[in-house]
């Protein structure tokens, strides 16, 4: 699977590394010569997060800015299940 953001559509993208020598001219020096490029990639921060996708709750990627600006709905911890007979099993009946 690839790593991208299902919800912003952040994927990796490739860049350059670049490796500078000298001394900046506002230090005193002659200015700064770029010795050496390399290339690179950056990677967003994707999270594997259980999400609720038209009320169902599929595992889906989803980077970090997504999750905290609130593009991911989770689902609850824990479902509470109360049964219709349940109240009379509490011992709340009352001998009048």
């Amino acid at each position: 699977m690839p790593r991208v953001c299902e919800f912003t559509g952040k994927k990796t993208v490739a860049g350059r590394k670049y490796t500078h020598r000298g001394k900046a001219k506002y230090l005193g020096g002659v200015g700064t010569k770029i010795t050496g490029k390399t290339k690179r990639t950056f990677k967003p921060n994707i999270q594997t997060v259980a999400a609720v996708i038209d009320g169902q709750v599929r595992r889906v990627k989803a980077s970090a800015k997504a999750i905290r600006m609130g593009l991911v709905i989770k689902p609850l911890k824990r479902k509470y299940v109360y049964k219709a007979g349940s109240e009379s099993d509490a011992g709340t009946t009352s001998t009048a």
